[in-house]
């Protein structure tokens, strides 16, 4: 047993040394595996694709005119969303033909059962990618953040924490003053003013670098990501997203944005780090590089895996996959993103980048447990969250509107380096502002033991050296306690204030951790104040029956944990994966039942003030077409009010099944731009016949001009099964009745729209034909619906980007 603090000092530097080489060793070997591993699956890719030729090996029985797509055609256009019922379609088709062909050979079994592997491949690299990025990026930000104050004399490429890790002059209570250790003063000239300036310095150096590269290299590595993902996993396509140069500059600008200083967190884009090495990844195995749905539910997965990786949290993970950004979450991919944030949380337990041989970075050991009349502070923390959630979406979304709609969104670069500017001139004379937000909810989340050289734990007691707080001793907190929760408030009005200015800055912005750090600096400021009050006022009723005279009754550092869960909750309206994510997070499972009091206190607040949260509504603002499924439809309209044509409008651009020629064909496709036409019988009947889509024609007619002779602009067009007997002197015909969908989804024209809007949303569906008696009305896409949403809402309802 270790009862010398300068010997547990010792033991604790020790460890977090032998952690520091084992990770070494560890992340080489690691990235020799994943080198073979990419090396292999790359050969093994390429010759299932001939060497890049795309072949009748990709060619279907249903789509016979589509066997060799030519260049840029055949696949989904940029800002367009995909065709769900189709792509699964495709996929269905593609495991029958490996299913009956896996008999007829050992070479053909063993490509059976790669495919039926590959999922889990992908997904098993994804979570290796994303506990690598996470590591690596920890260890920068934290490197660059103490670059702001010092600098390592023995080892430039040390941190604070590192640099003093085999020293052996310091007590524990002062392990970070070290002599290998020097801050910009003591370098050059040993005054406030130096260390100031070069914390200044360096916080707009690191923001003018992350802005820049991102504005020159990869716009898109910008923001959360979150939003974007969500909308991306219900079906849209924006290409370049997901891509290698968006990983590269997100991971390295994450880590600058951070060090900045900035009221961000590097939580929220590590979910879209995860999901570009999901997508990346995706391309190495043909089972999901051809085909978008089945690529979305390793997407979904790569989300799990992000936040396994961010928050340490792998169940929570997978609950936020499946709550906050999944839109198709089938079972299999529930097993999958489970398996995925468990490698990710295996790999990131194998490394330690934290330091402190476990999984999380916030872990708490509270050994009081909580009364039932502290209920009361913790629904109030949710009252707070939940105000605070409602006032930060309508602030952000405000200030993001004005910087789109202005000049001043023309300078981003401006913009950043302003804002970096306040920061850390405003940061530097409060602790709680100047040190990394992270380490300020650790110190709020810890309780204070004898250890603890926090001004949060200047108790009497602790000044006194006693060990813990029995019964008697004197509990009551000193002037520093009471000047920390000055400082405190200071912080929480600053956090406040710079969160709205810098969500939705051109640099990779998380909300995560500064929304939880005004939750927790608003708990701890309410846990100190219940803790003085129970201590003062013991013989009140409230707390005679369990609080005893000088008894350590309160615990400040719950309060902080559930503030913190609250005001998350507030901003983002989740509810059981952030309860899950909070108690993995910091290790008290005891206490989820005041968790889930304050997160569902601060979801029913903000729910008064607008359903809506913040990821839902920088959707809404960038008019990405997402149809929420928590977002309820409660408008009686009909699907013959919201279908086009309407009443002012041109007639609907339809085919024909046995009439048409090919010049009228193309005629129709050049002037419209619409992604599928409706077949009806003939214009005088307009029965219904199936649905063509405009890329499946264009295929087919390229196709069969080069393989086909007599193919002329007066060729017949037939979507039906058997071709009439023609003239000798005809030009030979073009049957495209393989491409012909004869099952499109119809409504009737009395059908509610509420009906319409549940059906898209379930099935995926781009586009729903209107009949009436078998005849032809007109057609609900997509952006039809969003549409009429908004106009019901009185928003601008030409604001969805969607084509």
């Amino acid at each position: 047993m270790i009862t010398n603090p300068a010997d547990a000092n010792a033991l604790i530097f020790k460890n977090r040394f032998l952690n520091h080489e084992s990770f070494t060793s560890f992340f080489h070997s690691l990235l020799c595996v994943c080198v073979c591993v990419c090396v292999c699956l790359g050969s093994n890719y390429a010759m299932s694709n001939g060497g890049g030729g795309g072949g009748a090996s990709s060619s279907t029985h249903l789509l016979d005119l589509l066997e060799e797509p030519i260049p840029g055609v055949g696949t989904y256009d940029d800002f367009h969303t995909i065709d769900w019922v189709r792509e699964k379609c495709k996929d269905r088709e593609r495991h029958r033909k490996i299913n009956s062909k896996k008999k007829e050979s050992a070479w053909e079994f063993t490509k059976s059962l790669y495919d039926a592997w590959s999922g889990w491949l992908v997904v098993t690299l994804t979570g290796l990618a994303s506990a690598l990025s996470l590591s690596l990026s920890h260890a920068a930000a934290d490197w660059l953040n103490d670059l702001k104050e010092g600098v390592c004399l023995s080892a430039m490429w040390f941190n604070h924490e590192q640099c003093c890790w085999d020293s052996n002059e310091t007590t524990f209570a002062e392990r970070d003053k070290c002599p290998q250790w020097k801050t910009w003063a003591e370098l050059i000239l040993g005054s406030y003013i130096m260390n100031y300036f070069m914390f200044t310095f360096w916080a707009l150096s690191f923001a003018f670098l992350a802005v820049s590269l991102v504005k020159v290299f990869a716009p898109y590595a910008c923001g959360s990501g979150i939003p974007e993902i969500k909308t991306i996993l219900s079906g849209f396509i924006i290409r370049g997203y997901l891509g290698k140069w968006t990983l590269m500059i997100k991971t390295i600008t994450l880590v600058l944005a951070v060090a900045s200083g900035l009221s961000l967190g590097k939580e929220g884009p590590l979910v879209h780090v995860a999901c570009c090495c999901g997508n990346i990844f995706s391309y190495l195995f043909p089972k999901y590089s051809k085909n978008e749905a089945k690529k979305r539910e390793v997407l979904s997965a790569a989300s799990a895996a992000g936040v396994s990786v961010a928050f340490g949290a792998p169940i929570g993970g997978v609950l936020f996959s499946l709550e906050e950004v999944s839109y198709y979450f089938p079972l299999k991919t529930l097993w999958r993103s489970f398996f995925a944030a468990l490698v990710a949380a295996f790999v990131l337990r194998s490394i330690n980048p934290f330091g402190n041989s476990r999984l999380v970075l916030f872990y708490v050991e509270y050994h009081t447990p909580w009364y039932l009349f502290e209920l009361f502070p913790f629904i109030l923390l949710g009252v707070f969250g939940g105000l605070w959630g409602a006032f930060f979406i309508r602030a952000n979304i405000a200030w993001c509107r004005r910087r789109k709609s202005t000049r001043f969104g023309k300078y981003p670069v401006l913009e950043v380096i302003t804002v970096a500017a306040i920061t850390a001139i405003v940061a530097f004379p409060n602790p709680y502002t100047r040190q990394n937000t992270s380490e300020l909810i650790k110190e709020l989340f810890t309780d204070c033991g004898p250890l603890e050289s926090s001004q949060l734990c200047q108790y009497r007691s602790q000044m006194n050296g006693s060990q813990a707080y029995p019964a008697g001793s004197d509990a009551a907190a000193t002037p520093g306690v009471y000047s920390a929760m000055w400082q405190l408030s200071l912080a929480l009005i600053f956090k406040i204030i710079m969160t709205i200015f810098t969500f939705g800055l051109k640099v990779p912005s998380g909300l995560f951790i500064p929304s939880m750090a005004i939750g927790a600096i608003a708990g701890r400021i309410v846990g100190i104040a219940v803790e003085q009050l129970a201590y003062y006022h013991h013989d009140w009723f409230l707390f005679r029956e369990w609080c005893e005279v000088g008894a350590d009754c309160i615990t400040p550092g719950l309060y902080a944990m559930v503030g913190a869960a609250a005001c998350l909750g507030g901003v983002t309206r989740m509810t059981v994966s952030l309860v899950v994510i909070v108690f993995e997070l910091t290790g008290g499972l005891e206490y989820i039942v005041p968790l889930m009091a304050a997160v569902m206190t601060s979801k029913w607040v903000g729910d008064a003030f607008g359903r809506e949260g913040i990821y839902e509504a920088h959707i809404r603002l960038n008019g990405y077409p997402f149809l929420d499924a928590k977002e309820e439809f409660t408008h009686t309209t009909l699907a013959r009010e919201v279908m086009r044509p309407r009443r002012n409008d041109l007639p609907l651009a339809v085919l024909t099944q046995d009439d048409m020629t090919l010049a009228e064909l193309q005629n129709i496709i050049s002037q419209t731009s619409c992604n599928g036409f409706p077949v009806i019988v003939s214009k005088e009947s307009q029965r219904l016949v199936g649905f063509a889509l405009r890329r499946d024609i264009t295929i087919a007619i390229e196709n069969a001009r080069r393989k086909q002779e007599g193919i002329m602009l007066n060729s017949r067009v037939y979507f039906t099964q058997h071709a009439p007997t023609l003239p000798a002197d005809s030009p030979r015909p073009l049957k495209l009745r393989s491409i012909l969908d004869m099952s499109p989804f119809t409504v009737t024209d009395h059908t509610p729209m509420e009906i319409v809007v549940d059906i898209f949303r379930k099935l995926g569906l781009r586009q729903c034909l209107v009949t009436h008696n078998g005849r032809l009305l007109g057609i609900i896409t997509k952006k039809d619906i969003l549409r009429h949403m908004a106009q019901m809402a009185n928003q601008d309802p030409e604001s969805i980007m969607f084509n």
